[in-house]
């Protein structure tokens, strides 16, 4: 099936290139994002990788109220606008209610919707009719097939520029795990699909910041196997000191590393785009 292209600032979604989404999970201190944005913009120019930065203002899914939940909207914004003017990025953060839609998308390329949340109609609508490009990410409840549903509240609201991201599905207790066949249902609505390998790797349940909270050992085998599965871009999360960070501790990777996870898998996916 043909893809449709989706254009999210420079980077044409669903080329043969692929692409990277990657930055801290949650907004933390400026020099943190900041940091964090200058080694992503040399690993892009040296792999002449593009790579659109990712962090959330805000996280409302925290397993406790003593958890970080981010600085917010107005200040999350704030900070997220800098790195854009400074790096180029465009830009990508999740929504949680529909009424920061609007807002968001005022400086947002790509409006996320959490996975736990994607098939809110009132969130997916208020996120479409803002003309920005919807990052759906699977539900961890959902069959992949089932996805079609929030694309088609996307597309009846005017909007045809979505990404489809998985991220695991719901296995046993307080695990994930990825099924390749996902990412063939996600391939047939027609729309780019990424691979969310760092929040695959999460242990639910389990605190964060907890060693034993995410298996960082299987990030290469699983980033090959989607790369070889034909998705379209990666998603990392990444971190200067993952084991400080302030939320997902324990699956975030370490931003120095990222070249050299990255390199077998560009290598991959050209092979595969190949014969294709």
């Amino acid at each position: 099936m043909a893809l449709k292209k989706v254009q999210v600032g420079d980077i044409s979604c669903g080329e043969d290139a692929l692409f990277l989404i990657s930055g801290p999970c949650v907004i933390e201190d400026e020099s943190i994002m900041m940091q964090t944005a200058e080694k992503l913009k040399e690993v892009s120019e040296r792999l002449g990788i593009q790579v659109i930065y990712k962090s959330s203002f805000q996280k409302d899914n925290r397993s406790s109220l003593d958890y970080y939940q981010g600085p917010g909207l107005d200040e999350g914004l704030k900070i997220l606008a800098r790195i854009k003017a400074e790096f180029g990025f465009p830009l990508l953060t999740d929504i949680h209610s529909a009424d920061q839609a609007a807002a968001a998308a005022e400086v947002i390329d790509v409006l996320q919707i959490p996975a736990y949340l994607c098939m809110q109609t009132s969130l997916t609508v208020a996120a479409a009719k803002t003309g920005r490009v919807v990052n759906l990410k699977h539900g961890q409840f959902l069959a992949p097939e089932n996805m079609k549903h929030p694309v088609k509240k996307i597309e009846a609201s005017g909007n045809n520029q979505i990404i489809l991201t998985e991220r695991g599905y719901t296995f046993g207790y307080n695990d994930l795990i990825v099924d390749p066949r996902s990412f063939y249902h996600l391939n047939q609505m027609g729309y780019p699909v990424v691979f969310d390998v760092t929040h695959a790797i999460r242990k639910y349940g389990i605190p964060s910041a907890d060693a034993k909270g995410g298996a960082r050992e299987f990030l290469p085998t699983l980033a090959r196997a989607g790369v070889a599965s034909g998705v379209d871009g990666l998603f990392v999360e990444t971190h200067p000191n993952p084991e400080a960070a302030l939320c997902d501790a324990a699956s975030q990777l370490c931003v120095t590393d990222l070249e050299e996870f990255l390199k077998p898998l560009l290598e991959i996916h050209t092979v595969v785009r190949r014969y294709t």
